[in-house]
């Protein structure tokens, strides 16, 4: 499909097609795992990896164990491959939304590419999923009526933004700014809809679960106000040999860019990436703090609901809870927030501090109450050890995958889903 763009675009192709260059990832649940107790009960729990290159967006979606043997939703494709504008243009958007995950696998020969972000044929900037042109209109940023520098931020914000899967809409995608794209606005939103992702099992909190709003954070940033994009900073001008000027598509770390992204405003590369430096660390402490406050929150609560605890007792720490987790994972989900907006990052944590220690105090007089003077916490000092506690079984979940791989994947789907296996 982006091989239509090849000859007119033969810059911006060859860039793009670097993208299988970045390959590396590394293990977020073996850097952290903290993250299996908390997301324990969904399939974050199972694996969870750092993004490779867009190029290898349809296989890493294929062969994660989160999408397990396909009988999930068909909108875990949504953003993964220009394959599937066409496929809700043949479907309608609620129709694909009703298949299962295996059901349009051999329809997903295409990796992210030129038409998920352009007009057919054509350089001009275009939205393709309906969800990403319904969103932008409600907070009020129609794409036909933003600026080139704009529209280029939206077209990265169509899958680079937090989202949920619609119950009553065939779980199709959608954006949740009916009252703005700030936590607190989606947190109104999806409260006041009584949404949630799933139950945590050893808590009983139903927990909301931010995914990746890089969007959301920039759209409040320094940078957005001076219309500095996405697009400015990952994918800066360059010269072709010929001297034409070309948007550079291996989409990669600012700081590599530095002198054509960035030195037109910071004077020192140096202290740049000092400042960055220090912003991520302050977002990794802060985060590390909130997380081990919500493990033993979940655990202290599964203790109470243990002892005999009723609902009107356990209600409002559970609140605490689920708006705490949501705060941390919105602040932490996303792909550089300590450079995008680390004040909002900070906010964030510092809110869901606050909270999660207000549901431990009030964990603490239910606990009380029922005679509960000790805890036990699960061992997080691995990965391992983490999954062992809360109950999953890597063997068992590895080898359903290699069943679905070979059974249904392997000879009949599309090259682009075994790329990089």
């Amino acid at each position: 499909m982006s091989e239509d763009w090849q000859g007119s675009f033969p810059a911006e192709y060859d860039s793009w097609a670097k993208t299988e260059l970045t390959e590396s990832r590394q293990d977020v649940l073996a850097q952290r795992p903290a993250l299996v107790a908390l997301w324990a009960g969904s399939p974050y729990a199972k694996e969870f990896h750092t993004p490779r290159g867009h190029q290898y967006a349809v296989a890493d979606v294929t062969q994660t164990l989160r999408t397990a043997d396909g009988s999930g939703d068909a909108a875990c494709w949504t953003c993964k491959t220009p394959d599937v504008p066409r496929l809700m243009d043949l479907h309608g958007e609620n129709g694909f939304a009703a298949h299962t995950f295996a059901q349009l696998g051999e329809g997903m020969g295409n990796a992210v590419g030129c038409a998920d972000c352009h007009a057919p044929g054509s350089g001009e900037l275009a939205l393709s999923r309906p969800h990403a042109v319904n969103a932008m209109n409600k907070v009020k940023q129609p794409f036909e009526q933003q600026s080139v520098a704009m529209q280029g931020a939206q077209t990265c914000g169509q899958c680079h933004v937090t989202y949920y899967f619609q119950p009553e809409e065939d779980n199709k995608v959608n954006i949740p700014w009916i009252f703005g794209s700030t936590a607190d606005d989606i947190e109104k939103y999806l409260d006041t809809r009584r949404f949630y992702d799933w139950v945590h099992p050893v808590s009983g909190v139903a927990v909301i679960k931010a995914r990746h709003p890089e969007y959301e954070h920039w759209s409040r940033s320094q940078h957005a106000k001076l219309e500095v994009t996405c697009v400015t900073c990952h994918m800066p001008e360059r010269q072709d040999d010929n001297g034409r000027v070309y948007q550079d598509h291996q989409i990669g770390s600012a700081m590599a860019n530095f002198d054509v992204a960035c030195a037109g405003c910071h004077s020192s590369q140096s202290q740049l990436e000092l400042r960055l430096a220090e912003s991520k660390a302050a977002i990794d402490a802060a985060r590390t703090e909130v997380e081990a406050l919500l493990v033993q929150a979940h655990f202290e609560a599964g203790a109470a609901w243990g002892a005999g605890a009723q609902w009107e007792q356990m209600q409002p720490a559970l609140t605490d809870i689920r708006h705490a987790q949501w705060r941390w994972d919105f602040a932490t989900s996303s792909h550089g927030t300590y450079a995008h907006n680390p004040e909002e990052g900070l906010a964030l944590l510092a809110t869901a501090r606050r909270q999660a220690n207000m549901a431990r105090a009030r964990l603490e007089m239910v606990l009380e109450m029922y005679g509960v003077d000790e805890v036990t916490y699960p061992d997080l000092s691995s990965k391992q050890s983490a999954q062992q506690a809360l109950g999953i079984h890597l063997p068992e979940l590895e080898d359903e995958k290699r069943r679905f791989i070979e059974q249904q994947v392997k000879d009949h789907w599309p090259a682009a889903t075994q790329r990089g296996y």
